[in-house]
């Protein structure tokens, strides 16, 4: 029997990135505003145990699921305003330090591990030129029958609740979404990159169960991204 989680029922997430600048004028409270099923807070690059705080206490005074994305073990902050953490695992990533190395030492970093608040996203790691890629040395050269099948392994194999398509700055390709979307069954497909008003958002999620909004938030700030919840919304 399949349990219901959180995800079951979001069309949209924002991400927000600790290590970049909102806008001017614009405040988390206003990002937690706009609509969006929830507030994931992560980024690559640049990332603390002090810029994540402050974006946590900011957001929590808000009513919206918040949870986090640790990029590596030591920016992982136990703090009872979080809804839990939703850890990256790359399964095509050229480096196996991301798909369990560090998985292995936030473990042994912290002898209470909270597994209950814990979920692990299966990232395809699509765009070559983003961070994420060159971090964990992703193959990115892959077709839709390669994204179809690690979108399947993750499910089937590794019991997975989370496939997250990831092309990070970059819009994707709606027939590589398509495939990913089919061969899954039970797992929530998370889908991101380039997503920056209702029309892509809107194409994106006919297929993906759920689209990710990142630097979008920081570069143009409250209205797009509310643009971008609604066509995820329509979708």
């Amino acid at each position: 029997m399949t349990t219901s989680t959180p995800w079951d029922d979001w069309d949209h997430i924002l991400k927000i990135d600790p290590d970049k600048e909102l806008p001017d004028g614009v405040t988390y409270g206003d990002l937690c505003a706009t609509g969006t099923d929830a507030i994931e807070i992560g980024g690559t690059m640049g990332i603390t145990e002090e810029n994540t705080a402050a974006v946590i206490e900011a957001c929590a005074e808000h009513d919206v699921p918040l949870y986090q994305e640790p990029s590596s073990p030591d920016v992982v902050l136990e703090a009872e305003e979080l809804d839990g953490y939703l850890v990256p695992t790359v399964f095509n990533a050229g480096s196996p330090f991301w798909i369990t190395g560090a998985h292995k030492e936030w473990v042994q970093l912290d002898d209470e591990y909270d597994w209950e608040r814990t979920t692990t996203e299966a990232y395809i790691v699509m765009n070559p030129e983003a961070d994420v890629a060159t971090y964990t040395e992703a193959d990115c050269d892959l077709e839709a029958d390669d994204v179809a099948a690690y979108a399947e392994i993750a499910e089937r194999m590794f019991g997975q609740e989370i496939v997250y398509l990831e092309y990070s700055g970059m819009l994707g390709d709606e027939g590589i979404v398509r495939a990913a979307s089919e061969a899954t069954n039970e797992a929530t497909l998370f889908y991101g990159g380039g997503i920056h008003d209702y029309d892509s958002a809107y194409s994106m999620a006919q297929y993906a169960d759920v689209v990710v909004v990142g630097d979008l938030a920081h570069d143009e700030g409250v209205d797009a991204v509310r643009e971008t919840v609604e066509g995820a919304s329509d979708a």
